[in-house]
Formats: C-alpha cells, sequence, structure tokens
C-alpha cells in the first residue's frame, strides 16, 4: 500500500488535547516523527511537533514538505496544513497501512474513545465514539497514574502481575477517582487496584466493539495502547489476539494524515 511519490516529502500533524504528533514521509516510507506535551495553544503544540519531526527528518524547513494534512481534535487550528481531515479517518488509514489484515480499530485518545469498522482499503464504515465521559481516555489513566504516584508503564506491571482485580464500580472519571483513594487507604493491594481499573474500561470497550461487530482483526491505537495491561484484559474478555502496530501507536494518526497527504498531492498534480 505504498504510495509513489517521486521522491517528495509529506507531513502529517496530529494535535490532540493531550499531545502533539508529527510525522514527515517519503515515498510510502516514515522518515521521522514527533511526540510533544500539548501546550495551551494549539497552534503552538502544532509548530512544535511538526518542526522537530523535520528537523529528525534533516528537512531544515517546512517548506520542503509538498502537502500538509492536520488531523486532530485541534486540526482546525493547525496553521500550516494544507487540508484538514478528521481523526478517525486518519487512525483508520494509518492503522490499515501498518497493518493490512486489521477491520476493527479501538482509538483512545486523550480525552475520548472510539471504535471503528474498516472496509479493505481502509475508509471508516462505521464507527461508535464517547466523549460525555472521561472515563477511559489518556486523561483518565493521567488521574490515575497520578493518584497511585507511578507512571504508565509501572501502571501496566503491576496489573500484569496482579493476582486478583480489584472491583471499580464508578463509571464516571471523578467518582473512580475517589474510589481507588478509598482502596489504597483499605491496604488493597496495588497491582490488584492497576487491574481492577484496566478491568473496568475493558468492559466499556467491549461494549462498543460488540456494537460494531468485528470485521477482520482488531487492533487498538493512541497512548493508552501502551497499557499492556488494558490490552491484556481486552485479549481475555474478547478471546482474541489484538494486532500489535510496528511504531509507536500515538502517531497513527499523523501517518494516516501524512499518507492522505500525499495522495491528495498526487491527485492535484496528476
Amino acid at each position: 500500500m505504498s504510495v509513489s511519490t517521486n521522491g517528495y516529502y509529506f507531513g502529517g500533524c496530529d494535535v490532540g488535547s493531550t499531545t502533539g504528533k508529527a510525522v514527515v514521509m517519503k515515498d510510502g516510507n516514515i522518515i521521522s516523527h514527533s511526540i510533544v506535551r500539548s501546550t495551551t495553544k494549539p497552534e503552538l503544540t502544532a509548530h512544535i511537533a511538526m518542526d522537530d519531526a523535520i528537523m529528525k527528518a534533516g528537512l531544515g524547513s517546512i517548506d520542503n514538505l509538498k502537502f500538509i494534512v492536520g488531523t486532530g481534535y485541534s486540526r482546525l487550528k493547525i496553521p500550516f496544513a494544507n487540508e484538514n481531515i478528521s481523526e478517525i479517518t486518519c487512525h483508520a488509514r494509518g492503522a490499515k497501512w501498518l497493518s493490512p489484515s486489521v477491520g476493527t480499530v479501538i482509538d483512545i485518545g486523550g480525552q475520548d474513545c472510539k471504535v471503528m469498522s474498516l472496509d479493505e482499503k481502509g475508509k471508516v464504515k462505521e464507527f461508535l465514539m464517547n466523549d460525555k465521559c472521561a472515563s477511559g481516555t489518556g486523561r483518565f489513566f493521567e488521574a490515575m497514574t497520578r493518584v497511585l504516584s507511578c507512571d504508565l508503564d509501572a501502571f501496566s506491571l503491576l496489573s500484569l502481575n496482579s493476582k486478583k482485580a480489584a472491583t471499580i464500580t464508578s463509571q464516571f472519571s471523578v467518582f473512580a477517582e475517589s474510589e481507588v483513594i478509598t482502596l489504597i487507604n483499605e491496604g488493597v493491594d496495588l497491582g490488584g487496584i492497576c487491574a481492577g481499573i484496566n478491568e473496568s474500561i475493558a468492559i466499556r470497550l467491549i461494549a462498543m466493539v460488540r456494537r460494531i461487530g468485528f470485521n477482520g482483526d482488531l487492533t487498538v491505537t493512541g497512548g493508552c495502547a501502551k497499557n499492556a495491561g488494558l490490552i491484556d484484559a481486552l485479549e481475555k474478555r474478547l478471546d482474541v489476539s489484538i494486532k500489535r502496530l510496528s511504531v509507536d501507536t500515538q502517531i497513527v494518526g499523523a501517518i494516516g494524515a501524512s499518507l492522505i497527504a500525499a495522495e491528495k498531492w498526487q491527485k492535484n498534480n496528476s
């Protein structure tokens, strides 16, 4: 599924609520990428991420990119984008390019979760989004790791090594945080708490997957896909093997944006 682009460079910039991501591609290959924390100004986040990716690619200037597609929650505020495309479309395109057998994608973003069903070309046939509550999003896991005084890697390891998952009943982030604090004060094993959090989120994501239905292999994108404990909980409850992607799962949307940028430029210059 590589795109022939005559040696030109193309960019994808994904600005979300918690991070900004940028990818530079050439002839269907990833040349460089960047992940930065979001600032209070999406325009600044976009510039920081894109400039870093351009520097890593050794290009010197954004003018060396033929076409740039912006995506993500703040895609309309990426000043240098030639076009803006939904993050749903870009994550689907990126996931399909990275793993052609994938037909179902769970994207866990900073402030929402999405489940997508794809066709054979990576176009979205159907999707569901949960943006009513922060539970299960990147911000939710950030709050949980803050309460537990650990990072996401440690959180994931504690979850994987636990013998019994604690029961987390709260459906909303603020109440779940209070419930976790109570469990800590009661002396409940931290690993069990982490596993319980992952189990509760997995149950909600699985309900979305089942509403969409399986269509080919399943993969997970977004920063929370790095939480191996959550992936393990999803696999066990779904009784499937989740496809691991060969790149950092946070840049899948930016990859999709860059691929679309190359296609847009080709179409405009055919």
